[in-house]
Parts: structure tokens; sequence; C-alpha cells
């Protein structure tokens, strides 16, 4: 039997929470259900054609294990040309293991995840090889970057787990991983990611990762506990480390993310229908092989369906075409059955109005299509190239505000304010009621600095601009930040692992 389309259930959030309550910060859900820019008919068109394209023209996979895997499990395998065919049948099949909801474990259990559903995970940038500042500039990612992100990533209610925020060029690629990996653990307590950079990378990481939780390996592979993001090479192929992360990952039970980087006119059809299409298409094969692996490993459907500026064939984030895209993936995603995952990115090289406006419009596409995951939601610059400090401010203030804006409203005789309206004359003001003095002192757990400027503060301040501001916040978040609690048998295991895989000589990325 195939699986009926699903829609994402709406409302969730059993019990409304005071507005003062910080939880929903940390685990925020979509109450408002999702948008459709496809009908039925539409969605079950791409699947269906989809399907043919996997069955009649297939994918082509460069890793050879990976090849045998699909011929084992039943599809057709052609060596010389190392294309995959995938019988529709086979593919339907896969897709009924899949999990529609899981939980990612962290290190501290109360920053655990519930991936899928109505629930809403954002993870900061991820993977640009400069980092940028005011004080500094633009320049090459180096470990004091990575380690300033992660702390930044701890400290933030609105950030949910650690990314490869930044490429620590200075550390020798063979050691990056370790170094990284052990930072992400000692720095957070929240889920941290891994890269799928071959077997021997993964291995350390996977390795780091239960050490670092305390756990056995029974009790590591039984859940998912890290996380890596799996970029297939459009169009219709897998690469060989990505293909190793598909398998490694799958094999141990932890959660990876299929994202097709299908760019309108570039790696994929101009057409939105025709990207879209290509985009399933190569999801589908991505999941088929997690399946094949381990029936039931976790998985995210990925999207990164854009286009490109047709004149220079830049990448374009934050336009019509995007939105759009984002909100159809999320009517893919459900058709079959698994979480998924966008972004909300800009093109932008400074933290100006076009890269606040690109990142709001990219997350709004996330929101409208009900992402249980948005990638790169803080500190995304110049189109993926540059982690930014003050972007990353400004869009944890604008995550925070859009946490708020996903709450209930509750709904009591207290919140009604009956003895404050009885309390207040008519033409009076509620300044000064102990029910507005209640509320306000403990409304934002932060006070949100760059939407309650008026033009008196601003003159006052000496008018300095939102990025002066982001600049000064994210520094004071460093200087306050403090390094979570770990068990010291569980660092000591941690800190001997790395010592002796670096000066073993570490594990260089595969290819």
């Amino acid at each position: 039997m195939e699986r009926a389309p699903r829609e994402r259930r709406r409302g969730g959030i059993a019990t409304p929470r005071p507005q003062r309550d910080r939880e929903p910060l940390r685990h925020p859900r979509n109450p408002h259900g999702t948008a459709r820019v496809m009908t039925d008919d539409e969605v079950e068109h791409i699947h269906r054609a989809a399907l043919r394209i996997l069955q009649d023209q297939g994918v082509k996979v460069l890793l050879p294990e990976a090849r045998r895997l699909f011929a084992a499990a039943g599809a057709q395998v052609d060596a010389d040309s190392q294309m995959v065919r995938i019988g529709a049948d086979l593919v339907e099949s896969l897709l009924r293991t899949t999990p529609d909801e899981f939980t990612l474990h962290a290190r501290n259990p109360a920053r655990s995840l519930r991936i899928g559903g109505d629930s809403i995970c954002f993870f900061p940038v991820g993977g640009p090889p400069y980092s940028s500042s005011r004080a500094a500039g633009r320049r090459p990612g180096t470990m004091d970057d990575f380690r300033a992100f992660t702390r930044l990533t701890q400290r933030s209610d609105v950030l949910h787990s650690i990314t490869p925020t930044i490429e620590a060029q200075d550390v020798p690629l063979a050691e990056r991983h370790l170094r990284t990996i052990h930072c992400g653990l000692t720095d957070s307590d929240k889920p941290v990611h891994v890269f799928a950079r071959g077997h021997a990378v993964v291995a350390d990481e996977l390795e780091m990762i239960r050490l670092g939780h305390g756990l056995s390996v029974e009790e590591f592979s039984s859940a998912a506990h890290t996380w890596t993001n799996i970029n297939t090479n459009s169009p219709r192929q897998l690469d060989i480390p990505m293909s190793m992360g598909i398998i490694d990952l799958a094999r141990a039970g932890q959660m990876v993310i299929m994202t097709p980087f299908t760019l309108a006119g570039a790696m994929a059809p101009v057409t939105l229908a025709g990207a879209l299409l290509l985009q399933h298409v190569e999801a589908l094969a991505a999941i088929c092989l997690s399946q094949i692996v381990r029936p039931g490993a976790p998985v995210v459907y990925g999207a990164f369906t854009s286009n490109v500026e047709m004149r220079s064939g830049s990448p374009a984030f934050g336009t019509p075409e995007s939105l759009r895209a984002a909100i159809a993936s999320g009517q893919l995603a459900r058709r079959v059955g698994v979480p998924w995952r966008s972004q909300a990115t800009s093109t932008s090289p400074t933290d100006d109005a076009q890269g606040a406006y690109e990142t709001m419009l990219s997350l709004t596409g996330a929101l409208l299509g009900g992402a249980n995951i948005v990638m790169h939601a803080a500190g995304w610059q110049e189109g993926g190239l540059v982690a930014s400090f003050e972007k990353f401010a400004l869009d944890v203030e604008m995550l925070e505000i859009v946490a708020e804006g996903l709450r209930p409203i509750l709904v009591d005789d207290g919140e009604l304010a009956l003895d404050a309206l009885a309390e207040v004359a008519p033409g009076g003001h509620f300044f000064g009621t102990a029910h507005t003095r209640e509320r306000f002192e403990t409304a934002f757990h932060e006070p949100i600095l760059f939407t309650r400027q008026n033009i008196g503060q601003w003159v006052e301040g000496g008018s300095v601009d939102s990025s002066a501001r982001a600049e000064g916040l994210w520094a004071r978040w460093l200087d306050e930040f403090e390094v979570p609690p770990m068990d010291p048998a569980a660092r000591e295991a941690l800190d001997d692992f790395v010592g002796r895989r670096v000066a073993e000589g570490g594990s260089l990325p595969e290819s």
C-alpha cells in the first residue's frame, strides 16, 4: 500500500504557558498549520514523475559500497556507468520505514529536540570559509571564531544545535574535526553536528559524541544523538563522501538531512516545477539508501531550491522563487511522511537592509511551509561564504521575536486584566497599574534592543546604528558565557581520545 499524503498536525501545544515563561523559546511550535502553493494533485504529479525518473533514468552513485547496497536491495545497477535505477515499488516500500517524528538527544536532556510534527528548530549558520566582524573585518575562519560561535549558540535559547559555523582554517585538516567536535561537546550541552567527510572522520566523530554523552555503544546506536547534512551533486549524483556519510550515520542510527542543492537555471531546470522535481528525485534516492542500510533510520527531507542571478550565475536567496519553493518543499516532504529542513539565507555581503529582508523572506517561506529545521538561521552572510558576528546577533533577536510571536495567547482572568480594567478610569492609562508592572518586568528574558529604540533614544545614545549595537551585544554575550557542566569521567574520556587521535595524525577527508 502507498503512504497517503499527510498534512502536518495543527496546534500541538497542549497547555498554554504564560508569556513570561522562557520554555517556548527553547522549543517553539508552529500553531498556524501550513501554507500551500500546489494542489494535492500537483504534489502527487511531482511525486509520480520522480518515481518514474528514479526507475527509468536513475541516479549516478560514485561509491561502490553504496551501489552494492542498492543492488542487494533490488535496484538495477550498471557498473560501467555507475547508474542506479530504483523501482517505484522499492522506493515506496523504503519510504514506509522512515519515522515521521523522532527525538534528537542532547548531552543535557533538557536540550533534546523533537524533530517532526509541528516542532520548529532553529540552527545557526554552517559551513562558511570566512568570518566577519566590525573590528576584524572579513578574514579566513579560525578555531577562535568557531569557539566563539559555539558559545554564542549555546547561550541563545532560540538556537537549538551546534553547527559547523565556520571552517577553522588554522587547524590542520586531519585534526580539524577532532578540535571542533571537542569544542562543541565541551562548550555546549546542545546536540552537535558531525562532518560527513569519509568513514575515518565519521568514526572519530561518532566515538567522540558517544564518549562525551557517557553512553555505551548500544545506548548510542539506539537513538539519535547527532546529525549531519548531506548535499547531493545536482543533477542526480551522489558522490563518495556524501554516500559514506549516509551509510555511516544510518548504520549508527543517527540523523541525516538529505539536501539537494537545486538552483533553478544552474544545477536544476529553470522552472520551479522542474527544480522541485529534481530536488524530490535526489532526496528520495538519498533517503532510500539510508533505509536500505537501516530501516527506520532517522532522516530529514532537505530543501534548498532557489534560483540564480542569470547574468552572473550567482545563487540568489530571499527571492520570490525561494519563498514559493520552500512552501512547496514542505508539501513534498509531508507527501512522503518525513520531517523537513529549510533555511533563512541572504546574498548580502553586509548586515544591511538587503540582508535583513532576504533573511526574513527566506524564514517566512520556511515557517509558512512548516519546516521542522531552519538551517543558517543566524549569522549567514554573502551567500554562505561568510559567518558574521553582527548578523548573528541581529538574527538571534529576530528569531526571538518570531518565537515570541508563535506563542498562543493565554486567556484567563489574570490575562484578561479584569482588575486593571476596573482600576483605570475612562480616559486614563495603564502604565502604573500592578498588572502592567508585573508583566513588563518579566515579559522578555532579554530586551529586544533594535525594535525598542524611539527617535529620542537614538539621539541620546549618539545615533548608534544596529550594526554597532549588535557588536556590543555579541561581545557582551561572550563575556557573560559560562561553560555548561559536564561529567568529569566523560570529559576525561573525551580528552584522552582526542589527544590520542591527534598524536596518531588524525584522519583526512576522503573523496
